[in-house]
């Protein structure tokens, strides 16, 4: 589940200049196109900087954000771990906000349900936790989603942080024909992230 890289891009000359905001991806290891994570940082910026809570840029659409690769773009470890940092920033004013507005019991009201719904997912049968795909589409591999949500599972039962968001958001699950759907796989990461974020 590669959430921030997408397909190879071609390597782009801009005046000669290369962007260094991040150190480079070095030998054939493959980088985040600079252009975009400089603009989407920027972006972010300007976003938490205006301070309009409920816009467009969010705690969700940072971790969601995906950007091209190409060779000798920005390392990839140190933009993901930039991300992290600033979805982490996007989500607890975005907690500050919702507890102003409806108060903190209400706010936890709503994590516990989100608590409930992700356990409930969960504590399905492994190979029934999620839709499949069709009979000729693939999704990702059964096995590998099971036992990655048996860890989750295992932290939620501990009460113990076990797990950091990096590793839900960074996860790679391969594919396979008949696999778990993707999206409703994405959907409970994302779900098990903003938990972890909660209960810091």
């Amino acid at each position: 589940m590669a959430r921030r890289s997408q397909r190879p891009e071609k390597p782009a000359v801009q005046n000669g200049r290369v962007h260094t905001s991040f150190p480079l991806a070095t030998g054939s290891q493959l980088g985040y196109h600079q252009e975009q994570v400089d603009q989407f940082l920027s972006d972010a910026r300007s976003a938490y900087e205006g301070g309009t809570e409920g816009g467009a840029m969010t705690s969700a659409s940072v971790r969601r954000r995906a950007f091209s690769v190409k060779k000798g773009g920005y390392a990839a470890r140190y933009v993901d771990a930039a991300m992290d940092r600033l979805e982490e920033v996007f989500y607890e004013r975005e907690r500050r906000a919702q507890v102003r507005a409806a108060g903190e019991d209400a706010w936890w009201d709503e994590t516990r349900q989100l608590l409930s719904d992700v356990r409930g997912r969960i504590h399905r049968p492994r190979g029934k936790r999620f839709r499949r795909r069709g009979l000729f589409a693939t999704g990702y591999r059964r096995s590998q989603v099971d036992a990655f949500l048996d860890r989750v599972s295992e932290m939620f039962e501990r009460r113990e942080l076990a797990l950091q968001p990096a590793e839900v958001r960074d996860v790679v699950f391969h594919s396979q024909w008949r696999g778990y759907d993707e999206e409703q796989v994405d959907a409970l990461l994302d779900g098990v992230v903003e938990l972890i974020l909660a209960t810091r």
